[in-house]
C-alpha cells in the first residue's frame, strides 16, 4: 500500500512537474508573442516615420519655388514699368512735336499775315500817293509845244519798235530757240517758251488795233513828270502813266521769270535765268508807248531774275501768288524802281 502511495506520489508530482513545464512554455510562448506584437507597431511607427524627413523638405522646396516665382514676376513687373516709361517718353516726345510743329506753324501764319498787312499798308500808301498825284496833275498841263514834243516821240518809238520786231522775226531767232529746246530735250522749258511766244502774239495783235491812238485825249501826253529815276547813271523823269507801264514791266518780268525757272527746274536743268528766250527777248506787255523799250526791257529783266530764283528754288522771296499768277512784292518794286517824287 505504502508502495502504491509513494508511486501515486510521485505520478503526481510527475504530473505537477509537467503541467508547470507546460505553463512555463506558455507562458514564455506569450512573452515572445507579446514582444513580437510590441516590435510590430515599433517596426511599422519606423516605417512610418522615414518619409517625415521628406515631409520636413517639400514645404522648404515648396518656399524656394514661391521665392523664384516673386522674383520673376517682380522682374517682369520693372520690364513691364520700364516700357510703360518708354512708351510714356515716347508719346510724351510725339506730343512736343507736335506741339512744336503746330507753334512753327502758328509762326508762320503769323508772319504771312503780318507780311499781308504789310503788303495791304504799302499799296494802301501807294495808293493814296498816286491818287494825290492825279489830283495835283490835273490842274496841271503841259504847255502845247511840249506836248507835241511827247507826240512826236511817241510816232518814233512806235514806228522803231515795230522795226524790230520786224527783224527779229526775219532772223528767226524763235526757231533757232525752239530747235534747240528740242534737241536738249528741255520739254518743260519748250512748252513754256511757245506758250510765251503765243501770249506774247497775241498782246501784239491786240495793240496793233491800237495804232490810230488819240494823242489829244490821252493823259499821258499832257500829264507832267511826277518822279525822277536813274538808269545806267543817267537820271529820267516820268509822270504817272509812264511809271505804270515801268511797274507793270516788273511784275511781267516777275511772272514770266518764275514759270522759267520752274520749267528748268522741272527739266532738271542747271540755274541760267539768261539764257531764257523771254528774258532775251523782254518785250512782253509793251505796247511801243509811253516809255522808250531800252527802259521797259530793263526793268522787265529786274522782275525777271528775281522771279527765275524764286521759281527754280520753290519760295517765294521777292514776290508772292496772286490768284493764277504771280506778283512781285511792293517792296521789292519799290527798291528796283527807285522813284523819287519831284512834285
Amino acid at each position: 500500500m505504502k508502495r502504491i502511495a509513494v508511486l501515486s506520489t510521485a505520478a503526481l508530482f510527475v504530473l505537477l512537474g509537467a503541467t508547470a513545464l507546460v505553463y512555463s512554455q506558455q507562458d514564455q510562448q506569450d512573452e515572445k508573442q507579446n514582444k513580437s506584437d510590441k516590435d510590430k507597431p515599433a517596426k511599422q511607427d519606423q516605417k512610418q516615420s522615414k518619409p517625415e524627413p521628406q515631409q520636413a523638405q517639400k514645404p522648404q522646396d515648396g518656399n524656394r519655388q514661391q521665392n523664384a516665382n516673386r522674383q520673376q514676376e517682380a522682374q517682369q513687373q520693372k520690364e513691364q514699368q520700364q516700357q510703360d516709361r518708354n512708351r510714356q517718353q515716347q508719346v510724351q516726345q510725339q506730343q512736343q512735336q507736335e506741339r512744336n510743329q503746330q507753334e512753327q506753324r502758328a509762326n508762320d501764319q503769323k508772319q504771312q499775315e503780318l507780311n499781308r498787312q504789310r503788303q495791304q499798308q504799302v499799296q494802301q500808301q501807294q495808293n493814296q500817293e498816286r491818287q494825290q498825284e492825279q489830283n495835283r496833275q490835273q490842274g496841271e498841263r503841259l504847255s502845247e509845244q511840249r506836248q507835241q514834243q511827247m507826240v512826236a516821240e511817241q510816232q518814233r518809238r512806235s514806228a522803231q519798235f515795230r522795226k524790230e520786231q520786224d527783224e527779229q522775226r526775219q532772223r528767226g531767232l524763235e526757231q533757232q530757240r525752239t530747235q534747240q529746246l528740242q534737241q536738249q530735250r528741255r520739254t518743260a522749258q519748250y512748252r513754256f517758251q511757245e506758250d510765251y511766244l503765243h501770249r506774247e502774239r497775241q498782246e501784239q495783235l491786240r495793240f496793233q488795233n491800237e495804232r490810230n491812238r488819240d494823242y489829244d485825249r490821252d493823259p499821258y501826253y499832257h500829264s507832267a513828270p511826277i518822279y525822277r529815276y536813274q538808269r545806267g547813271g543817267n537820271y529820267y523823269e516820268i509822270n504817272q502813266y509812264g511809271a505804270d507801264v515801268l511797274r507793270q514791266a516788273v511784275n511781267y518780268g516777275y511772272s514770266e521769270g518764275f514759270r522759267t525757272g520752274q520749267a528748268d527746274r522741272d527739266d532738271r536743268w542747271h540755274s541760267d535765268y539768261q539764257d531764257s528766250y523771254a528774258y532775251q527777248d523782254a518785250n512782253y506787255g509793251y505796247n511801243g508807248y509811253y516809255v522808250d523799250r531800252d527802259d521797259y526791257n530793263y526793268y522787265f529783266r529786274e522782275g525777271f531774275r528775281r522771279g527765275y530764283e524764286d521759281g527754280y528754288n520753290s519760295r517765294y522771296q521777292y514776290g508772292r501768288a496772286e490768284g493764277n499768277t504771280n506778283v512781285i512784292l511792293d517792296i521789292q518794286l519799290s527798291n528796283i524802281l527807285g522813284f523819287v517824287s519831284i512834285r
